[in-house]
């Protein structure tokens, strides 16, 4: 299952409510939910691949993915992971009771398809055996931008190459970080999850009653009903899986994985992923001229876009809204989309 129904927010101004970040091209010429879906159907057989989105974007998205309705789950509003991953696994179990759900956020960017495919069946062979797998990545730099995983010692009998998970640990301030690349035996969470779908919903009912009471209407013969649907949103909390389930889960274990991985959360992020540094500036489209400006990134649009002297800026032009923020600021980004919905403003859309 594929989650497409994150705000993109700190990818503003690139990224708005009517197109969000899944939808962008930003690396390669494809979408980041083209790529999501290719992954998956590496793993997954045909008549197998879900994507949840919300109501505003379920048209882009049968348009972009081609799936039939039946296989677009469309939430009513936004309540975090946890209940998109609890009602794709009910849909996913009541078609296929013994099926291995994978969970994949649609805005990753993984260049190894064919490493991503061999890590995921090693977890599934796992999650067959009723445990909760969660991929790790070894981490490269101190990011504090990113959950962590605290990896317990190897013991016997786990399956191959998986780690007993120690804590999920929140994101960390900047000496945390560095102290941790240091000591290693943390890794990013990568969000990946694998586990068979009535295994996550054991745990959803164990360790989040709140929100397996809130799929309870979704359960019976009527739970495809819009109604029911409705209902269930209301209610629930919005939690993501991490804080719901897997922190308070005893079955939660993790495949450390070493190809490359970025979430391209945040414009520094993506000007990593395509290489920029002290000597080297990318420019994802338009017209731009440089003069001494060197260690930038630049996203132009219909005007030209002049950078003199300056360095280590994203400067992102959507036509309508301009965005100039030092990268190792570009995080902050959020704050900026929270102060322009608090005022009303139409650049969000």
């Amino acid at each position: 299952m594929v989650l497409a129904g994150g705000a993109g927010e700190r990818f503003w101004p690139a990224s708005r409510a009517r197109r969000p970040k899944p939808f962008l091209r930003v690396v390669d010429g494809r979408t980041l939910l083209d790529a999501t879906l290719a992954r998956a159907r590496r793993v997954a057989g045909p008549g197998r691949v879900w994507v949840v989105c919300g109501a505003e974007h379920a048209r882009q998205v049968r348009v972009a993915t081609g799936l039939p309705a039946a296989r677009i789950l469309v939430e009513p509003e936004r309540r975090n992971t946890a209940l998109a991953i609890g009602l794709a696994a009910l849909r996913i179990a009541r078609q296929a009771p013994d099926a291995v759900q994978v969970v994949l956020p649609a805005d990753h960017v993984i260049p190894d398809a064919r490493a991503f495919a061999g890590a995921v069946r090693r977890a599934a062979a796992a999650a067959g055996e009723g445990v909760l797998v969660t991929l790790g990545v070894e981490p490269t730099r101190p990011e504090t931008g990113y959950g962590y995983i605290r990896l317990g010692a190897p013991q016997r009998g786990a399956p191959a190459g998986l780690h007993r998970v120690r804590r999920f640990v929140e994101k960390p301030d900047a000496a945390r970080a560095r102290r941790w690349l240091r000591r290693g035996g943390y890794l990013w969470n990568s969000g990946i999850f694998v586990w068979r779908a009535r295994t996550i919903l054991a745990e959803i009912e164990r360790c989040a009653p709140e929100i397996h009471r809130s799929l309870a209407p979704l359960r019976g013969p009527r739970g495809s009903r819009a109604a029911a649907l409705e209902r269930a949103y209301r209610s629930a909390p919005a939690q993501p899986i991490d804080r719901a389930v897997l922190e308070r889960s005893d079955r939660v274990w993790c495949l450390p994985v070493d190809f490359h991985w970025n979430d391209v959360g945040t414009w520094e992020s993506l000007a990593e992923e395509l290489g920029v540094g002290e000597d080297v500036t990318r420019v994802i489209g338009g017209e731009v001229l440089l003069d001494d400006a060197p260690g930038n990134l630049v996203w132009a649009r219909d005007r030209l876009v002049v950078l003199l002297g300056v360095e280590g800026l994203a400067v992102v032009d959507a036509g309508d809204a301009l965005l100039v923020t030092r990268l190792e600021r570009s995080s902050e980004v959020r704050r900026i989309v929270a102060r322009l919905r608090d005022r009303g403003r139409s650049e969000l859309l």
